[in-house]
């Protein structure tokens, strides 16, 4: 991943901070992070914050899509 915007890191972390405190983050092989680590890891740039900025992109992406939000016609379009 190239050079990430700032706008899009604060973005990011704005989400990020409405996670609730008692819950850990699971990133795939990275691990469990709490929201102040992977706040952290997202504010660093590094490469577990930048898994967490694509993902959010991604989701947010997707709502602009309005994927979450289409109705399946029938069963089969579920899958």
């Amino acid at each position: 991943m190239e050079t990430i915007d700032r706008d899009i890191i604060d973005l990011v972390i704005a989400r990020l901070q409405y996670l609730p405190e008692d819950k850990d983050i699971s990133i795939g092989a990275y691990g469990e992070f709490t929201k102040d680590d992977i706040i952290q890891h997202v504010r660093d740039a590094d490469e577990i914050g930048k898994k967490m900025i694509e993902v959010e992109m991604n989701y947010l992406r997707l709502m602009k899509e309005g994927v979450f939000y289409a109705e399946p016609k029938s069963i089969g379009d579920l899958s």
